[in-house]
């Protein structure tokens, strides 16, 4: 392991992206749509040895993962990945941007257009926290997963984990595996839909073709 000091160790990076690294092969080729400022993608490059590659929308955040040595480009995602060719990657990672896309179905079967595997993580808006928000206030409420107001927020599309279990069966989307995450990013062992709709903060994915 690589103890340079310039570049992200495990305690550097959100522990959500954590769980999504430990998902992913060593040597593997890896897509990471909307990758910010390429902390995972670094990451996965100096610590699994991964072909990275990744797509950026802000141009802060490709100017970054440009200077880490990423190879990414910048653009709308929904029009990018359109650009790659079928089975380009072992994996394609979307963190926390699925609520952002025009069309979420559509976005999910190019992931699994290009990649063999798709990783998905987005905030549940079916939390708790959430919904005694909205029941008490009567206002669409800013957490620590859903930190922007209403009026300027770039998620055009909240959706609870129920919703997005019920797309991947209409899009004959395979769950490979699951995992519910808390508020701090840490897994919780949860198995029945009723209690993970409820608990988690956000929704962790592997998806396959069927």
């Amino acid at each position: 392991m690589n103890n340079d000091l310039n570049h992200p160790r495990a305690s550097d990076i959100r522990v959500d992206l954590l769980l999504i690294a430990t998902m992913i092969p060593e040597g593997s080729r890896v897509l990471d749509v909307g990758c910010g400022d390429g902390a995972l993608l670094d990451y996965l490059r100096r610590e699994k040895n991964v072909d990275a590659r990744g797509i950026e929308l802000s141009p802060e955040g490709v100017k970054k993962s440009v200077a880490k040595g990423l190879s990414v480009i910048h653009g709308n995602a929904e029009e990018e990945i359109s650009h790659f060719p079928d089975n380009s990657f072992d994996y394609v990672i979307l963190s926390q941007t699925l609520q952002a896309m025009t069309r979420p179905d559509r976005i999910l079967q190019q992931l699994l257009r290009v990649g063999k595997r798709a990783i998905v993580s987005f905030p549940n808006f079916g939390n708790w926290r959430v919904r005694l928000h909205l029941m008490l206030f009567g206002r669409m409420p800013v957490t620590k997963s859903l930190d922007y107001p209403w009026y300027s927020t770039p998620n055009i599309h909240f959706c609870t984990i129920r919703d997005f279990v019920n797309l991947c069966r209409e899009l004959d989307i395979k769950i490979e595996k699951s995992m519910a995450v808390n508020s701090v990013g840490g897994r919780m062992g949860l198995n029945a839909m009723a209690l993970t709709n409820l608990l988690a903060t956000q929704g962790l994915y592997v998806l396959t073709r069927e």
